[in-house]
């Protein structure tokens, strides 16, 4: 596949040939699991304390006396009349089925899998449809995948790089990326009150400054085309991310993948 390489301010700049990898058949299937696997390892695992609910001197009575067997806490006048405690059905018992530290939250994937869904993940950000299918604003684009002039990479201050993104006409879908969302249920309590929008990632070979420049772009992530993972291009499982490649991350992820670039 050839495509034009553009300049920070929007002209052309010669061409290049992509490595083919970004022809490959992109595997939804194979994105979704790896992407996955990679959430799943970031899990922290849960339990109880083992003496949670059991920390008091309640027994049981036995049969006989007229009252359920329930563990009871000692009452003033009679060995029946305390409340209950230590089952689950009693107030400030333990947990009937708590969580335990030994279930198996962390699901794996193959190593050539692993692969594959990169290759895949890289091919979706050079399908227009599957970009615009994500809801991006990418109809002005001109070129998908975008790819730039390695001056990108040395970009300092927000200002140049919106500059360059309005002239690489992807200005709108950042703006589209600053409308935030009230989380639905009770994760608005937990700190997450709002769902923000992912918008371009950013692809290059050497980070002098970009990322600097980008950090306050709402949704817009710089990744070093060495460290670029399938949860970066493909968030929440969903491939077909709109992508921004320099000249040299194109490179760097053929020589990456083992392939001729």
């Amino acid at each position: 596949m050839k495509v034009k390489v553009y300049t920070i301010g929007g002209k052309t700049r010669g061409s290049i040939e992509l490595p083919e990898f970004f022809e490959e058949e992109v595997r939804e299937d194979l994105i979704k699991r790896a992407v996955i696997a990679s959430q799943s390892s970031r899990f922290q695992p849960q339990g109880v304390d083992w003496y949670a609910g059991k920390r008091t001197s309640a027994f049981s009575v036995g049969p006989g006396r007229g009252v359920s067997r329930v563990p009871r806490v000692k009452g003033h006048h009679h060995p029946t009349s305390g409340r209950g405690a230590i089952v689950p059905q009693a107030v400030g018992g333990r947990t009937a089925h708590p969580p335990v530290v030994e279930k198996k939250i962390k699901k794996r994937i193959n190593r050539k899998e692993k692969i594959k869904a990169l290759r895949s993940a890289i091919a979706a950000t050079a399908k227009k449809d599957l970009v615009l299918r994500r809801g991006h604003r990418a109809e002005n684009a001109p070129s998908i995948p975008l790819i730039v002039e390695d001056k990108l990479e040395t970009l300092k201050t927000t200002a140049d790089s919106k500059k360059a993104l309005e002239k690489l006409k992807v200005w709108e879908d950042v703006l589209r990326a600053k409308e935030k969302k009230i989380r639905a249920g009770r994760g608005k309590m937990r700190g997450r009150k709002y769902k923000g929008k992912k918008s371009l990632i950013i692809v290059v070979a050497k980070d002098e400054g970009i990322s600097r420049a980008a950090r306050n772009l709402p949704g817009v992530d710089v990744v070093e085309a060495g460290k670029l993972g399938v949860e970066d291009l493909a968030p929440g499982t969903h491939c077909g991310r709109l992508a921004l490649y320099t000249k040299r991350a194109v490179s760097v992820l053929a020589e990456r993948l083992g392939v001729k670039g």
